[in-house]
């Protein structure tokens, strides 16, 4: 479909019926074309092509994906790295470990994807704990 719309895009840039007539005006009567040009452009590529994940035809990525879920353990034992039968203090030890590991203060040099596997990360490693600490 994009190629009839590119097609149609570049007829009207080089027809003679305009908007504004480029004898008269000159360049400003090339406003309308590419006025015209962008409108069908927006309409028919770009718009559902948003609606559709986000990527635009040669553009790459035009908005944040929502970040993709890692398969983590859901155990809070195995998230915190640590024994079924720990101790609140190899709880607590481990969760400060790991807490100032990924904390985002810490990757905040780091590139975006880093941060945001860090963040995730952190997020998780908090909920673990506070589940381990709501059992005792």
């Amino acid at each position: 479909m994009k190629y009839w719309v590119y097609a149609v895009i570049f007829l009207y840039i080089l027809s003679p019926i305009d908007l504004l007539p480029e004898r008269g005006l000159g360049r400003i009567g090339l406003l309308d074309d590419l006025l015209v040009a962008g409108a069908l452009y927006w309409y028919f590529i770009y718009r559902p092509a948003m609606r559709a994940g986000g990527r635009i035809p040669g553009g790459g990525e035009t908005r944040k994906e929502e970040e993709p879920r890692r398969d983590l353990p859901s155990d809070p034992y195995e998230v915190l790295g640590v024994a079924r039968g720990a101790s609140d203090e190899e709880i607590k030890s481990a969760y400060r470990d790991l807490a100032n590991k990924y904390h985002p203060d810490k990757v905040s040099h780091l590139g975006d994807e880093f941060k945001a596997l860090a963040h995730q990360r952190f997020k998780e490693i908090q909920a673990a704990y506070e589940a381990l600490k709501s059992k005792r």
